[in-house]
């Protein structure tokens, strides 16, 4: 598993559907779920992304686009559109639509789905920091199949419809943020481009790989056959800092998403991301994020384990 599969490794559709909407125009529809990542294809159609703040971008059949939120955004015919033509854009379908729904669908002009994705863990949320307000990626090849394929799940009635659902959604984000990072004006983040790295590459690999490991410089020097210094240059200039201090900022990202489970005492999690003892380990995430690992819980609304809990201090 490499870093990009890691930070979308919990990004799932859970009955992720976020609804189609059928438009006529003059129309203007407004996003106000908070949710931190929203997938949108038009099926039919095509229309303008109006971010709260930033420039509008057009999104046309056979694209994808994907908005960071969590603040609001419209999609509609014409940015100059007011709040006249607005309505909000209510939550997931309960329910298959019908024929009813088909022939609605047959009489708009456009046709969108969107998908709403809560993503509040901190791994993924590092991808997300990556990434600009609105993306719009054009029509890939298989894109075009999937996306017809999709279409024609959408209220078939068979017998786990949603799960296909959410597993097409998901396969569909996944291969728009990989194309996106991909094209020439996206700006993906250092790690992204130190995995292809011969020397950055192995190191980073290994760290994600086993990232309790007690890795030391020259241990990860030793995986791309190469010096310490040698390692410790080149991982700087592609990922921004050197490994160790990486693995300790990438230990924390994973701790505070470990925080949140209550059956983990705060010693266990300090084991899993390779700390020996629990007043290390709160030392280092209090260092790194600010507050300590107990203030953390309590901030996320963790509860923690009454038996055997240790102190985070």
């Amino acid at each position: 598993m490499d870093v990009f599969d890691e930070l979308l490794w919990g990004v799932r559709g859970r009955c992720a559907v976020f609804g189609r909407s059928v438009l006529w125009p003059p129309w203007s529809l407004r996003f106000a779920d908070g949710a931190y990542l929203t997938l949108c294809m038009p099926l039919r159609g095509a229309g303008w992304i109006v971010p709260e703040a930033g420039e509008p971008r057009q999104l046309a059949l056979g694209e994808a686009a994907i908005v960071r939120g969590p603040a609001p955004f419209r999609f509609t015919d014409d940015p100059a559109n007011g709040t006249a033509a607005e309505r909000t854009a209510t939550g997931p379908r309960e329910g298959a639509p019908g024929p009813a729904d088909r022939q609605l669908e047959l009489s708009g002009s456009t046709v969108l789905l969107a998908a709403a994705y809560d993503v509040r863990e901190q791994v993924p949320q590092r991808l997300l920091r990556a990434l600009p307000p609105v993306l719009v990626v054009p029509d890939e090849p298989g894109c075009s199949t999937m996306r017809d394929y999709l279409e024609a799940q959408i209220g078939g009635g068979r017998p786990g419809d949603q799960t296909v659902l959410d597993r097409l959604l998901d396969w569909l984000l996944v291969c728009t943020l990989r194309d996106w990072f991909d094209r020439p004006e996206a700006e993906p983040p250092g790690w992204y481009g130190a995995l292809g790295d011969e020397v950055a590459g192995p190191a980073l690999r290994a760290i994600h790989e086993d990232p309790a490991h007690p890795w030391t410089t020259a241990e990860l020097a030793s995986l791309a056959g190469v010096s310490r210094t040698t390692l410790a240059k080149r991982f700087t200039e592609l990922v921004g800092n050197g490994p160790v201090a990486y693995l300790t900022e990438w230990r924390m990202t994973l701790a505070a998403d470990l925080l949140t489970r209550p059956e983990l005492t705060v010693a266990a999690v300090a084991r899993r991301v390779g700390y020996a003892d629990a007043f290390g380990f709160s030392t280092a995430f209090k260092r790194l994020r600010g507050e300590s690992p107990s203030t953390y819980r309590q901030e996320t609304g963790t509860t923690r384990v009454p038996d055997g809990a240790v102190p985070a201090g």
